[in-house]
């Protein structure tokens, strides 16, 4: 395969090779831009579980907000007042970002929020103890941090045709899993001894990449005079060079055979694997709310999406002190064992994006993972109190069935409905529709570390029970959308 791959990359020419170099620089980029989004909002799901972090043990903070009793509700608020935020700000966000350059606006939202993660750590230094401080902080954050999303999803669907659109789309959604992790690791490195440098180290690594995203980012191949359309040819080696790089040997389609032997054919037609037409984003006009709303699958998506997102970001918020709850581990050992779970969700999202690139069914992979993960869930509250070992592979099992679904739905869902054929090419629309099926999967997010800290007081059970039926609503929201899709082929 590897001498075959030589000889064919040998054949493009050096426009398509300049392609390909263009694609896996943004490829990497937009991943490492993104993962900081996620590398800043982890910490405090680490330093939640610290007895070192004051700001609830206080006195003056008690007597204005509650007892010692109520702490999770407390922590509670913390989280969806982010999440709230977040959610909310992501319906304005697509709308304000497809108007705007994607490098500027998405520069100003990372320094902005960088600003506010690390204002979070700085009550540490300056022994602040009003909750409200910590409150306005977190909605500060969560508004800035919808200028993220919708910039990148728009930038690399620029970039990138359907043609491969699941798997590398599956295999860049891996950034928020590792922006999980490292975010866990360094906040767990400081956690017990300054739990302030939790959220400053963040805050700070997500400004510097906010700088990195002005002198680096082209959000268009026009803006390199590239070819608008993506090459097939070069789109093609793309995907191999990933195959290759995590030791995937997949056969060559008959079709794309066809394309690498003939050197001549380096583009492809409206309904292969076009993205943005020739006017570019500069060149047609912004869709409307409502008229992204009646884009086919476009609210059915969004409300699956609202309930696999409220069990991730459950997790997200609070399995550490979960697992310090059950295994009675401290806060460090705790954060660095809740990374297996976004070790799974890596894993997850690549195979839903091969599943479906596959199958070339993307509720039909939602849906097979969707009921898996509620079994699955339920397993993993019985087994992971039998030990470490068990913890151990729930986490990994659970993460992959949890977040493959949510990767695949806000990465090649969405860019496929913002290039849907109703939209006759108008690129613009992508951002609008990125922001509206991760803003009303943001209120699930918001709603699931909500409602864990009101129920976790009666038993961790009752919260496993909660995102058990939350997973049964999104398998049922995606077998609507598979029967409608049945009902159009039959009519």
């Amino acid at each position: 395969m590897l001498s075959c791959l030589y000889l064919c990359t040998a054949k493009l020419p050096s426009k398509a090779r300049s392609e390909q170099m263009y694609r896996a620089f943004i490829f990497s980029l937009t991943f490492l831009l993104y993962a900081s989004f996620h590398l800043s909002r982890k910490p405090i799901s680490i330093v939640k579980v610290s007895r070192t972090m004051s700001l609830f043990k206080h006195p003056s903070t008690l007597v204005k907000h509650g007892n010692k009793n109520n702490y999770k509700q407390l922590l509670g608020a913390l989280d969806y007042s982010f999440l709230c935020a977040y959610a909310v700000g992501m319906y304005l966000s697509g709308i304000i970002g497809e108007r705007l350059p994607i490098r500027y606006y998405l520069t100003v939202g990372m320094l902005a929020s960088g600003l506010f993660t690390a204002m979070f750590g700085l009550g540490y230094f300056y022994n602040i103890h009003n909750l409200w401080f910590y409150i306005m902080a977190q909605v500060a954050n969560g508004l800035v941090q919808t200028t993220g999303w919708p910039s990148v999803v728009t930038c690399i669907g620029n970039w990138f045709g359907k043609g491969r659109r699941g798997l590398i789309m599956g295999i860049w959604n891996s950034h928020t899993s590792v922006g999980n992790i490292l975010g866990s690791l360094i906040a767990a490195y400081w956690v017990s001894t300054c739990w302030g440098l939790s959220f400053v180290m963040p805050g700070v690594i997500i400004a510097v990449m906010g700088i990195v995203c002005f002198l680096f980012l082209i959000e268009h191949p026009k803006d390199v005079s590239c070819s608008c359309t993506p090459s097939s040819v070069s789109e093609c080696f793309f995907y191999f060079d990933f195959c290759l790089l995590i030791h995937m040997f997949i056969m060559i389609d008959p079709e794309m055979h066809h394309l690498l032997t003939d050197s001549e054919n380096c583009s492809v037609s409206l309904n292969s694997s076009i993205v943005v037409t020739g006017e570019g984003r500069h060149g047609t006009s912004a869709i409307s709310f409502l008229g992204a709303l009646r884009i086919p699958g476009v609210i059915e998506f969004s409300l699956c999406l609202l309930f696999a997102k409220l069990v991730s970001y459950t997790f997200l918020f609070w399995l550490p002190l979960y697992i310090t709850n059950v295994e009675h581990l401290d806060a460090k050992r705790a954060g660095d064992l809740s990374t297996l779970f976004d070790v799974g969700g890596i894993f997850g999202g690549i195979l839903a994006g091969l599943i479906s690139d596959r199958l070339e069914k993307r509720a039909s992979t939602c849906g097979m993972m969707l009921l898996l993960a509620a079994p699955t869930l339920y397993m993993f509250s019985a087994v992971s109190k039998m030990g470490l070992e068990a913890t151990v592979v729930m986490l990994l099992i659970s993460g992959a069935l949890v977040n493959g679904p949510y990767a695949l739905i806000t990465t090649a869902v969405s860019a496929d409905l913002g290039t849907h054929k109703s939209l006759k090419g108008n690129a613009r629309a992508l951002s609008t529709v990125t922001a509206i099926i991760d803003g009303t999967g943001s209120v699930g997010a918001a709603l699931g570390p909500l409602l864990a800290g009101l129920i976790s007081p009666s038993g961790w059970n009752n919260v496993f029970y909660m995102l058990m039926v939350a997973d049964a609503c999104a398998l049922l929201v995606s077998l609507k959308i598979l029967f409608s899709f049945c009902v159009f082929l039959l009519c």
